[in-house]
């Protein structure tokens, strides 16, 4: 082999090399017709099918009887093809947003609705998935679990194009539902109650916070989740504990107890805490029937 053919050789090999390193064009694969559930792979660039979904159902979901309501109404408008509106599910750690998502997968996704879950990572790939979805025929929900953004963080503008702010038209069979702990999905601050000044060397600061706020007022359905109070607790404890072993588990007097202390060490009274107890409690006491 000459030097020239040599030299070629090598160039060809690493070329390839470099080209495995190269940002690729997403991909979307729908070839099995049972997955209802994807997940965006930032390795590939595709949308890669998840199968062992979980089995959470809306029966299981206590105490959020009216965020429940909405949220299923505006889900079968949108399956139907009707009006729809974008969901913010916004409020404390563990009161059921995730779940309740997940919760509506199981019941409808043998209507045509599929998901699409999204990390907030991955933001800048929406418009790109919402042009490959523009001609399927089923109904798919962009899931955005946990979303927030930390000041001057640009990402949050590729939500907000697809939500309502570019000429070019979202497809008529995508929704976003997206949960937060943040009601405006950005840290906000006392002064961003001053109108105007100079503040942090910008002249308007009051354009500044319009324009964080701008992205959550393009959700049509803020939908708000709160603490549980005690009662609401220990009613989810007593539903997880019949479901799990056996309905009179909850009527003794130390079963009760139990699940007051484990919600006072954890510092929160959530449907998550209630869970996490019922199951602890469970694994125990069919352990010492062993």
């Amino acid at each position: 082999m000459s030097e020239t053919e040599k030299f070629f050789s090598r160039a060809n090999g690493l070329l390839d090399r470099l080209e495995k390193l190269l940002p690729q064009t997403t991909k979307i694969c729908f070839d099995n017709g049972d997955a209802s559930c994807w997940h965006y792979s930032h390795t590939n660039n595709r949308l890669m099918p998840i199968h062992r979904l979980s089995t959470i159902t809306l029966d299981d979901l206590k105490c959020i009887d009216n965020q429940k309501n909405t949220i299923i109404t505006n889900t079968k408008q949108f399956i139907n093809g009707l009006p729809a509106n974008n969901a913010l599910l916004w409020g404390p750690r563990g009161t059921g947003k995730s779940s309740l998502i997940k919760a509506l997968l199981n019941e409808f996704q043998g209507k045509g609705l599929r998901l699409i879950e999204i990390q907030r990572d991955e933001m800048k790939k929406l418009p790109e998935i919402c042009d490959l979805l523009f001609e399927k025929k089923d109904r798919y929900i962009l899931f955005c679990d946990d979303l927030s953004f930390e000041e001057n963080d640009p990402s949050y503008k590729s939500i907000k194009v697809i939500l309502d702010g570019s000429v070019k038209q979202t497809p008529d069979n995508v929704l976003i539902y997206a949960t937060s702990n943040r009601r405006h999905l950005v840290p906000e601050r006392i002064t961003d109650n001053l109108d105007a000044g100079l503040i942090d060397g910008e002249l308007h600061y009051g354009d500044s916070i319009e324009e964080k706020l701008s992205l959550s007022e393009r959700f049509g359905l803020w939908i708000s989740f709160h603490p549980f109070n005690q009662d609401s607790y220990l009613q989810i404890v007593e539903y997880w504990l019949g479901k799990m072993l056996d309905p009179n588990e909850f009527k003794k007097p130390e079963t009760r107890q139990a699940a007051l202390q484990w919600a006072l060490q954890h510092g929160t009274r959530s449907g998550r805490s209630a869970l996490l107890f019922s199951r602890d409690w469970v694994g125990k006491k069919c352990l010492e029937n062993l």
